[in-house]
């Protein structure tokens, strides 16, 4: 045994990788891989807190203990940088949210023998039939079991979603794949929303949302301001870690008096910024928009919502000129053709807040080379024992 066998780091999937660069399934860091494939455990591994986790595609790295986590989320993001030959000036501590502590889940439910509501299992769409999750809220996983006895008559051969958020009044819930034929189904539903207290259920049966049960309009807080939350909207997926995110951005951001939030969403970031500046909140979803829109004018903030595709349409040098910084949030694909515009700007400050180290690597190279410093990085793990892995950053010139 060399200390070639021993699992020094875990790869972007969750695989172990070896000091010669072997990978194997299922290691943790200071594993021993043995001649013969198995491993003899190191001393970050831990015995997993879920039945599920070896089947359930919702979960890579509960074998590894908290410093073995934390190092992952590090690695992830510093390496992103280092593979596009990017200086970081201050590595800000790697922030993980806790266990329990995800606010907005999606199921998948399909009939077989019996109706099974759960995650799929990884790399297949085969399905777990969840009995318990250390990951999601206790209010969420409530659910789970009212749910399946509800669906189970009603669902057919194919695939069901549910879709579960948190928010101010209670939990939102999203059905689609469900077809409620006749007076009797529409009335279990209905029942089954009140008898469970939720703030909102909605149906989509291929027809877009059709809110079923709303007895007050669905809000999110967001830095002390109530938006209407549309049905399956967008959400930062913990409420610590999207606290972590908006700290971060107001700091990066503090001294800027007219800031452009693009990819806004519902505002998570222009109405944390907005009593200290003037925030434009560019976005594409037509509902997020108009959400943002309506919750600024009821508070009363310096919050212009504009209704853009910025994919299609970037904000061009000029447009940008009024702007003393940008806060980006994209998602997974990045945000290329509108981090050009900004490099040929004279735009002199960007939080950039991304979900993908590969594609904000890619944005930040295009960045430096237009005479930017990453000044600030820090990784982000809300995914807790996930692969999915999250950043904010600032560059100034």
């Amino acid at each position: 045994m060399s200390e070639n066998d021993t699992i020094v780091r875990i790869a972007a999937k969750g695989d172990g990788v070896t000091a010669d660069g072997r990978h194997a399934a299922g290691a943790a860091p200071g594993d021993v891989l043995l001649p013969d494939g198995t491993l003899q455990p190191g001393p970050h591994r831990v015995s997993p807190p879920c039945r599920h986790f070896a089947r359930c595609g919702g979960c890579q790295l509960q074998h590894c203990d908290e410093a073995a986590l934390r190092d992952f989320v590090t690695d992830r993001v510093a390496h992103g940088a280092q593979g596009q030959g990017l200086a970081v000036g201050e590595l800000l501590p790697t922030y993980l949210s806790p266990p329990h502590s995800r606010r907005r889940a999606t199921l998948h439910g399909l009939r077989t023998h019996k109706f099974m509501l759960g995650f799929r299992e990884g790399r297949s769409h085969r399905l777990v039939d969840i009995a318990e999750c250390p990951v999601m809220r206790p209010e969420l996983f409530a659910m789970v079991a009212p749910l399946r006895k509800l669906l189970g008559p009603m669902a057919g051969r194919n695939p069901v979603d549910v879709s579960l958020t948190l928010t101010d009044q209670g939990i939102d819930c999203l059905l689609s794949g469900i077809e409620l034929d006749g007076l009797g189904p529409i009335e279990a539903v209905v029942d089954f929303a009140r008898d469970q207290g939720l703030a909102r259920l909605t149906l989509d049966q291929g027809y877009g949302p059709e809110a079923m049960w709303e007895p007050e309009p669905v809000t999110i807080t967001l830095s002390g301001v109530p938006v209407p939350f549309p049905a399956a909207g967008f959400l930062q997926p913990t409420a610590d870690g999207e606290a972590m995110l908006v700290e971060d951005a107001v700091n990066y951001l503090e001294g800027s008096k007219v800031v452009a939030d693009l990819f806004a969403g519902l505002g998570t970031f222009a109405f944390a910024l907005a009593p200290r500046a003037q925030a434009v909140a560019v976005e594409a979803a037509r509902e997020a928009h108009l959400a943002c829109k309506l919750a600024a004018g009821r508070a009363r903030l310096p919050v212009e919502a504009v209704h853009r595709d910025l994919f299609r349409n970037p904000l061009q040098p000029d447009e940008l000129a009024r702007f003393d910084a940008v806060l980006l949030d994209p998602p997974r694909a990045g945000a290329r053709e509108q981090v050009a515009t900004i490099a040929a700007s004279k735009v002199a400050r960007v939080a950039y807040v991304s979900c993908n180290p590969s594609s904000w690597a890619r944005d930040a190279k295009t960045l430096v080379e237009a005479g930017f410093r990453l000044d600030k990085l820090r990784p982000v793990g809300q995914f807790r024992w996930s692969t999915h892995v999250e950043l904010t950053s600032l560059f100034t010139r």
